[in-house]
């Protein structure tokens, strides 16, 4: 079975890839959160403003999706963006050995783990969004304009209520 990277190289990867980029971002140490909302409330900030990274196999390629917390994975607006019929969530072991992380703790950083990413455009109505930063202890929050200027995500509507 494969283990989970160490929280701290991850973190320090998207740190150092960040701080090269002039990126500026806050980061936090906190309680362990496991879910959308138990991570919004430790943060103190609105759920729509986590952003959340899925993986996803689109066909037969794995890529990451980015969502604001407060919605769902709209499947037929992916399969349309993607041109596929088939869609599906990686499962634990896909996860881990993608990207060496447990899920909720991935940050939406497709690049970190060679992956594209598509990002629906509702997380555009934070200015400054929040996420796992490769554990569920480690919180980043960062403007929303530099993580789209430094990550280049295809921007998409593919988030539902």
């Amino acid at each position: 079975m494969i283990e989970p990277a160490p929280m701290s190289e991850v973190l320090a990867r998207l740190t150092a890839a960040l701080d090269g980029g002039g990126i500026a971002y806050q980061k936090s140490d906190h309680a362990a959160v496991y879910t959308s909302v138990e991570a919004a409330a430790i943060r103190g900030v609105p759920l729509h403003s986590g952003a959340k990274a899925l993986i996803i196999k689109g066909g037969d390629t794995f890529l990451m999706v980015v969502l604001p917390a407060d919605l769902s994975l709209d499947n037929t607006a992916l399969r349309n963006v993607l041109g596929t019929k088939r869609i599906r969530f990686a499962d634990k072991d896909e996860v881990l050995k993608i990207t060496g992380l447990a899920p909720g703790s991935i940050p939406p950083f497709g690049s970190l783990f060679n992956l594209p990413t598509y990002c629906d455009e509702g997380l555009a109505d934070n200015q400054r969004i929040n996420f796992n930063a490769g554990s569920h202890t480690v919180s980043l929050q960062m403007e929303y304009s530099e993580y789209i200027s430094f990550e280049h995500p295809q921007l998409v509507r593919v988030g539902k209520t």
